[in-house]
């Protein structure tokens, strides 16, 4: 087994490549960590494999707020400049500045 390095950053913006949702990356797992009752529950075409990050979204659509876990082959940065408006981003982050956002706290 070798880790692969995140591709994006917490606090960062991404949007998913298939379907219309975007999000804020607020935890990232170096690699699949969810149950195989979750990954099996994915259509086999559209399957990632595990062996890559997989991110934890603070996610919007057009019709409501949620968390998504996404693997990092399923998105892609988003420059759009906009904010997301998830009700539970003042928890985790701090204000939006240059297309994302400041984490609440510092890690030693």
């Amino acid at each position: 087994m070798h880790a692969h390095r995140a591709k994006y950053h917490l606090g960062q913006i991404v949007r998913h490549r298939k379907h219309p949702f975007r999000g804020v990356v607020f935890d990232v797992d170096p690699q699949f960590s969810n149950t195989e009752e979750w990954y099996q529950a994915i259509p086999e075409d559209s399957r990632p494999r595990k062996e890559q990050p997989f991110y934890h979204l603070l996610a919007e659509n057009d019709e409501s707020y949620y968390v998504a876990y996404v693997s990092e082959q399923n998105l892609i940065a988003d420059y759009s400049g906009q904010p997301v408006d998830h009700p539970d981003l003042p928890d985790l982050f701090g204000k939006f500045e240059d297309g994302s956002y400041a984490l609440h706290f510092q890690l030693n």
